[in-house]
């Protein structure tokens, strides 16, 4: 088995592990990014439509606030100042002057802002409504140029490497519980070789694939939660999965999210009988905390039948829309849905992980050389629910700190990487259409019972038919070759287990959690 050495492996290659990657270049490491996809920028905040929090002179106070409360008061207020304060300075270091990213400016060349909903102001700077894209396609750029960052596309992270049990040292069981590296898959070739590292930076990002609608990328599966919960990592608040409230709906075919400025712009959600409802669940209207809109949707819903509610941008003018929003104008178009003159159909569906591996903002874990960053971390920064716009202000303060933090580590320390033990694999093929079914099960048992209303009975449910289905998965998992599909299939069933398990623990609804004992 081939072994490579570095000194940062960095498994996830979104905002957050590619920040990583070009700090730590700063301080001369050598880092080795990686994607189980074909693309660097398959990730999630390629998809991020909105923008990022920012503002210049720093106020922290009042953001502070707004997440907090957006959060149901669950949100560490003393993290959430960390994280803004460092991430606004890092945001203006390296985004803003150093590669330039094109955010949208004035005629002045000032940056333009808008509101978002739970926002108390106007404070997100935005690219269009593809501000992801634009970040990432501009810090890839240089990520791409610096001799000292390796990029590995289609290589998946299978397992990661402790010194309890992959060491080949069978003393090394005593040690104390250390992540040295990982197993990795190369999709391609179907061969497995390991990276040790003396830091592993988990930036896998969220969990939407176990759920049927989701907004995430087409790897977020909880990998980076599953592979941590498994080398005894602490994990914590995963029942607060937040469904973003407006993802566009056309039976049949893949929804995309309508992002919140659009109802920061003037954007009113209406039933189909193009009457307004939000000023019935909460005093913001359409611009009420994300929890609170989708349980609204799914309430209307209900009493209607309807499989959809709309937006109304009719408080915008034609010409401002497509300036505004012209990727969205462009994909409704292909719908057939022009939104200069129609509502946009919308449903909620599966948009953030406020949950995750525990970690300090630094992005330490509970397991000694191990860093969980971005969404795959939590750190008290979201609380129950995440306010808009945030997330990506988190992978940037903590890629940063979490790189300054290692570097100051690996100049001090000495890190003892000891061979790992030979990765043996059978040489059975797994049964692809076998690996859908359990899939499927997986996401219409997570959609079906563990969604925007929840129930214990319905969670009880969904724990013992995923609970068998794991024996199963496990036992099918050890009789075949590895591949990225029963990767994927594997973690998504413990990331499952995770959300319900902490799930049926919390009987108290808050945020993202709501508990509704009625419902059948």
């Amino acid at each position: 088995m081939k072994v490579i050495k570095t000194d940062c492996l960095v498994i996830g290659s979104g905002l957050a592990g590619s920040i990583y990657a070009i700090t730590a270049a700063k301080y001369g490491l050598k880092s080795i990014i990686i994607s189980c996809q074909d693309k660097l920028e398959d990730t999630n905040t390629w998809l991020a439509q909105g923008g990022v929090i920012y503002e210049y002179p720093p106020e922290t106070e009042q953001i502070t606030n707004d997440v907090y409360n957006a959060g149901a008061k669950l949100s560490s207020k003393d993290v959430v100042k960390k994280i803004t304060k460092v991430g606004y300075k890092y945001l203006k270091q390296i985004l803003l002057d150093e590669l330039k990213v094109p955010f949208d400016r004035d005629k002045k060349g000032k940056l333009l802002v808008t509101k978002e909903g739970a926002h108390s102001k106007a404070r997100v700077i935005y690219a269009k409504d593809n501000t992801g894209e634009v970040i990432l396609d501009t810090v890839h750029k240089k990520l791409k140029n610096l001799k000292n960052v390796t990029h590995m596309t289609n290589a998946m992270a299978i397992d990661l490497l402790t010194l309890s049990h992959s060491s080949t040292d069978e003393l090394d069981r005593y040690k104390p519980s250390t992540c040295f590296g990982a197993y990795v898959l190369d999709v391609k070739k179907g061969e497995i070789f390991a990276i040790t590292a003396k830091k592993t930076i988990l930036a896998t990002g969220g969990a939407g694939q176990i759920y049927t609608h989701t907004t995430n990328a087409p790897s977020a599966f909880g990998h980076g939660v599953a592979m941590a919960y498994r080398i005894g990592a602490r994990v914590m608040n995963m029942e607060f999965i937040q469904f973003h409230p407006t993802v566009f709906y056309d039976k049949g075919n893949e929804g995309f999210v309508i992002t919140e400025a659009v109802r920061g712009e003037g954007g009113v959600l209406v039933d189909s009988n193009g009457k307004s409802f939000m000023e019935k669940y909460h005093e913001l209207k359409s611009l009420a905390p994300r929890d609170v809109i989708s349980r609204a949707i799914h309430s209307e819903m209900l009493k209607s039948g309807n499989t959809n509610v709309f937006i109304d941008l009719s408080a915008m003018k034609p010409d401002y829309i497509k300036k505004r929003f012209p990727h969205i104008y462009k994909r409704c178009l292909k719908h057939k849905v022009d939104i200069t003159k129609d509502p946009i159909p919308v449903v909620p569906a599966v948009h953030y992980m406020c949950g995750g591996v525990f970690a300090s903002p630094e992005g330490r874990t509970s397991i000694n050389d191990l860093n969980a960053i971005g969404e795959t971390a939590c750190t008290g920064y979201h609380g129950a629910n995440r306010l808009a716009s945030t997330s990506l202000l988190e992978c940037i303060a903590m890629g940063a700190m979490c790189a300054q933090e290692d570097s100051t580590e690996i100049k001090i320390h000495k890190f003892y990487l000891p061979k790992p033990k030979e990765w043996l694999s059978p040489k059975i093929a797994p049964d692809v259409d076998l690996i859908a079914q359990d899939l499927q099960i997986i996401r219409n048992t997570m959609t079906n019972y563990v969604g925007v209303v929840r129930s214990r009975k319905r969670l009880e449910r969904a724990e013992k038919l995923l609970r068998e289905l794991k024996n199963q998965i496990d036992d099918f998992y050890r009789e075949c070759t590895i591949t990225r599909e029963i990767i994927n299939l594997r973690n998504a069933i413990q990331t499952s287990l995770l959300v319900v398990y902490a799930a049926l623990r919390n009987t108290v609804s808050c945020g993202c959690h709501y508990i509704d004992d009625e419902q059948k």
